[in-house]
């Protein structure tokens, strides 16, 4: 879907003003509205929150296999 495809929802919060102020000179910079770095932001902080977090069978066999393959590993460091 295209970013003018979206609907948008208005909210205001408040940032450190240097903040504010950089992330405008990036996004003129980038002949982009300020909205755009923002979104960009934000997605970038939920896709970090969500993809950061290990399912536990998917942990699970990596510890096993770290246990059971150390040595092949450890050669392989070097």
């Amino acid at each position: 879907m295209d970013a003018s495809e979206v609907n948008r929802v208005k909210f205001a919060s408040q940032t450190d003003p240097k903040l504010l102020n950089e992330l405008k000179a990036i996004a003129k910079a980038e002949g982009r509205q300020l909205q755009a770095p923002i979104e960009e932001a934000i997605q970038d902080y939920i896709e970090k929150r969500h993809g950061g977090q290990m399912r536990p069978a998917v942990k699970s066999a990596l510890e096993r296999t770290m246990r059971e393959r150390k040595w092949l590993y450890a050669q392989l460091a070097k």
